[in-house]
């Protein structure tokens, strides 16, 4: 399984079923390259799968499969969480948001490729925000 310096956040992940071909292309090629995700990420996109895309169980584990298969999938600790909870702390980012920083930080990732946070911010001196499709 490939590992990298990018982590993938869900609203970036979730475009592969928007319908937007455009965006659904960039994830695709992001998704070529090593990259992390974490359990969170893959708890996100089920939950958003299930409810808002209506997928079957087994339809939503095929394609949390799909992206397990090219991403590294890295768990949540309690380390992890004391870390977000810090991370909220200094930066006031929501509690969902600074774990996925948190889980980004944890294992040595450069990239976060996210919607949800300011683009081009650079968290920690070492863990750049990228909105992937920016123009």
């Amino acid at each position: 399984m490939p590992g990298g310096e990018a982590f993938i956040d869900s609203s970036v992940v979730l475009y592969l079923l928007s319908g937007d071909d455009v965006k659904a292309s960039r994830v695709e090629q992001l998704l070529l390259r090593p990259a992390v995700v974490s359990v969170q990420v893959l708890n996100e996109i089920a939950a958003v799968t299930l409810r808002k895309h209506a997928l079957s169980p087994a339809e939503a584990r095929e394609f949390l499969a799909g992206i397990r298969e090219c991403c590294l999938t890295r768990p949540i600790t309690v380390e992890t969480h004391d870390r977000g909870l810090d991370i909220v702390a200094r930066y006031g980012f929501s509690l969902y948001d600074s774990m996925i920083v948190a889980s980004a930080l944890e294992h040595g990732c450069r990239a976060l490729y996210s919607e949800d946070l300011q683009h081009g911010q650079v968290i920690d001196k070492r863990l750049k925000v990228v909105n992937p499709f920016a123009e």
